[in-house]
C-alpha cells in the first residue's frame, strides 16, 4: 500500500491535477464562482455621484451575499492584472444562489458601472486520488492574502493514459508541490458548463512563493499534458470597502 500512501502525500501538496468528483463525494462539494470585473468606460466620467452612499450600498451587498452563499474574498486587481480591477470569489452548494448573488451585485450602484470581463464557474469536490482531500475552501481553510486564478485544460491524450500512469505522474507532481506547504490549492471542475475543463485557484500570503512553486512545477513530467493554463489573474484580498476605494 506504499503507492496509496504516496498518492495521499501527493494530494496534500500543491497540484494542478483536477479533483474529479465521485458519486459518493456530492455531499462534500460546492460551486465556486470567480467573477472578474473591470470599470466601465463611464466610470471616471461620473463626478456628481454620492460616492460614500454608493460605496456603502455596494459593499453591503457584496459582504452579505445571502443565504447559502459564502464570500471567500474580494480582491483588488488594479496594477496586478491588466484586464481586471476587481475579483469576487463566492461559494455555494447551489448554483442558483450564486447567480442570484451575481444579479444582486450587478444591480448595486457601483455594480452598474462595472463590466464582468470573465466568469469562472465550477464544482469543487473531493479528490479522485484521495477521497479525504479536496480544495482549501471545501476543507474550511482560511483564505490568504493573494489569489492567483486561471483556467486549466488537459491535452486530449491525458484522458487516454491508463489510470495508474496518470497517478504516477501526479505523485511526482505533488511531491514537488509539497515543498511549498503554505500555498493553498483549489481546483474545481467546469466540464460541459464552460470553455475550460478546470479552474485552478492558488492562495498564499507571499506572491513570491507562488512564483517559486509554479516555476518548480514546470519541470514535472505531467506538464507535457497541459494544453491551457492562461490567462492568469492575480488579486490582493482586502475588506470590500478598501477594494472599492481602490476603484475610485
Amino acid at each position: 500500500h506504499a503507492r496509496d500512501r504516496a498518492a495521499a502525500r501527493m494530494e496534500r501538496g500543491a497540484s494542478e491535477e483536477p479533483y474529479i468528483m465521485s458519486q459518493e463525494s456530492s455531499s462534500s462539494s460546492a460551486y465556486a464562482a470567480f467573477w472578474l470585473y473591470q470599470r466601465s468606460d463611464r466610470w471616471h466620467t461620473l463626478e456628481d455621484i454620492d460616492w460614500e452612499r454608493e460605496c456603502r450600498e455596494t459593499a453591503g451587498v457584496i459582504s452579505d451575499p445571502g443565504e447559502d452563499v459564502t464570500l471567500r474574498g474580494a480582491y483588488s486587481a488594479i496594477g496586478l492584472s491588466a484586464h481586471a480591477d476587481l475579483i469576487v470569489w463566492a461559494v455555494s452548494p447551489c448554483l442558483e444562489k450564486l447567480q442570484d448573488f451575481a444579479v444582486a451585485v450587478d444591480k448595486t450602484p457601483l455594480g452598474r458601472r462595472l463590466t464582468m470581463v470573465q466568469s469562472y464557474i465550477g464544482v469543487g469536490g473531493m479528490s479522485l486520488y484521495d477521497p479525504t482531500h479536496g480544495p482549501a475552501f471545501i476543507k474550511g481553510q482560511d483564505a490568504k492574502q493573494y489569489l492567483s486564478v486561471y483556467p486549466f485544460i488537459k491535452t486530449p491524450d491525458w484522458y487516454l493514459v491508463p489510470f495508474e500512469e496518470r497517478r504516477r505522474l501526479m505523485i511526482e507532481h505533488g511531491e514537488m508541490g509539497r515543498e511549498y506547504p503554505s500555498i493553498l490549492t483549489n481546483t474545481v471542475n467546469s466540464f460541459g458548463i464552460q470553455d475550460q475543463e478546470f479552474i485552478v485557484a492558488l492562495e498564499d500570503d507571499d506572491p513570491h512563493t507562488l512564483i517559486k512553486m509554479v516555476q518548480r512545477l514546470r519541470a514535472a513530467e505531467v506538464r507535457k499534458y497541459t494544453a491551457v493554463d492562461t490567462p492568469i489573474f492575480l488579486g490582493r484580498r482586502k475588506p470590500i470597502e478598501e477594494v472599492l476605494a481602490d476603484l475610485r
